[in-house]
């Protein structure tokens, strides 16, 4: 397989320099991480949460987990809650099922990004499926995700 062409033609579009790269299926960021030898605060990974019945993009380093207290007090939500595996196939209908990559502007999704990626300089993400990732430049992942930075995370 390869990156997804919606993928592809995004990160084509706006010029930017990647490495498509395909390693055994993986199913979690940590896998992931494992199976291209990268380490955990590199590959990232797209956690879609539902901040009072709206969906948001939270990108964070494989080895943290989502604070959802504190990203609901980030976000002044009322009721904060991770989507369900069906509204995940729903809004990402071209991606296999939890391998959407983190750029939540192609779906009209807000962004959050976690501010430990900051000290990132490449970001490893998956490409739409469980055996295909992009390695990019932190900057230019910023730069095309346009998120608002907050501290979200909780190192595992």
């Amino acid at each position: 397989m390869a990156i997804s062409s919606k993928t592809k033609e995004f990160l084509d579009g706006e010029g930017v320099q990647y490495e498509a790269l395909q390693h055994a299926t993986a199913y979690t960021a940590q896998e992931v991480a494992g199976a291209q030898h990268v380490s955990g605060q590199e590959t990232i990974k797209a956690v879609i949460v539902k901040v009072d019945g709206k969906f948001v993009m939270c990108v964070l380093p494989a080895i943290h987990l989502l604070d959802l207290e504190r990203f609901k007090h980030i976000t002044g939500g009322q009721k904060v809650e991770l989507a369900s595996e069906e509204e995940l196939g729903t809004l990402f209908p071209d991606y296999e099922l939890g391998a959407e990559p983190p750029f939540g502007p192609l779906y009209g999704l807000e962004i959050f990004s976690d501010r430990d990626l900051e000290s990132n300089e490449y970001v490893v993400f998956n490409g739409g499926t469980h055996t295909d990732t992009v390695r990019m430049t932190y900057a230019d992942w910023k730069r095309l995700a346009q998120p608002t930075v907050a501290e979200f995370g909780v190192h595992i």
